[in-house]
């Protein structure tokens, strides 16, 4: 019993000599949580010295392999909270369908380190992120190709749609869809290209309109339409807008190159 409690105290107090450590080298921190325009999640995860290791370089790269494993679970909670659509969390789709919730698991697992930072207690800290375009395809795993309204066969003048919806109570989540003025989907997930599915997503996310017309997803020459109204995170147009857009060659919505931006 005693041996029991001198184990618990000793662990207790490694965790609180790692909680004062000192970072020595690595990275910036990078914040956690959803990054709209980036289109990416990101996460930290923190590991402690192994108490048992018979060096510091092992302490160090056990604490290392910690930290990416709390790195992983932290992602994996982000991830459940981001919402699809006007009325799907990402954690509902999990629950409801396997297919999915494998899916984006393995996609999570697959994450990016973007960050670390070493401890002088040889403590770790990692930083980690996933592209929020590579879950577009988890979540949709059956797409039904929904041919983009203009004219294919056009001249190509515009290289990407920046819908300005500021004013508006939009909610960004992973699916929006663009409606015209009668209320007909003309751009969703299914508009996508298998190539853009993975790469580009559906939309990004953007805070003032000037950054959003010289991003590179939207292209040197975006077309810019305002926003009638939103329902969640569906826009629909006005009719002048839904009829401009299908006078025109808009085969960049295929490439996902479409900024909507919040105010």
């Amino acid at each position: 019993m005693k041996r029991t409690i001198g184990v618990i105290v000793l662990a207790l107090a490694v965790g609180v000599v790692w909680a004062q450590g000192k970072a020595v080298q690595g990275d910036p921190k990078v914040p956690s949580g959803v990054n709209w325009q980036g289109q990416v999640i990101r996460a930290t995860g923190a590991g402690a010295p192994d108490m048992k290791a018979s060096s510091p370089a092992q302490a160090r790269l056990g604490a290392e392999m910690a930290a990416k494993m709390d790195a992983l679970r932290q992602l994996l909670s982000q991830v459940k909270g981001v919402s699809i659509d006007s009325s799907t969390k990402m954690d509902d789709a999990m629950r409801k369908d396997t297919a999915i919730n494998a899916k984006v698991e393995g996609v999570v697992k697959g994450f990016k380190v973007v960050g670390k930072r070493y401890f002088s207690d040889n403590g770790v800290e990692v930083d980690v992120e996933v592209s929020t375009a590579m879950l577009t395809d988890a979540i949709d795993p059956d797409p039904v190709p929904v041919a983009p309204p203009g004219k294919p066969d056009g001249e190509k003048k515009n290289t990407g749609l920046v819908i300005d919806a500021r004013g508006l109570k939009v909610m960004p989540a992973l699916a929006p869809r663009l409606l015209d003025d009668a209320g007909k989907p003309v751009y969703t997930i299914d508009s996508l290209s298998a190539e853009a599915r993975k790469s580009a997503g559906v939309a990004s996310y953007m805070q003032s309109l000037e950054d959003a017309q010289k991003s590179l997803k939207a292209g040197d020459k975006p077309l810019v339409i305002k926003a009638a109204k939103a329902n969640g995170s569906d826009l629909q147009l006005a009719a002048d807008d839904a009829k401009k857009l299908s006078a025109m060659n808009t085969a960049f919505l295929a490439e996902g190159k479409v900024v909507i931006v919040l105010n």
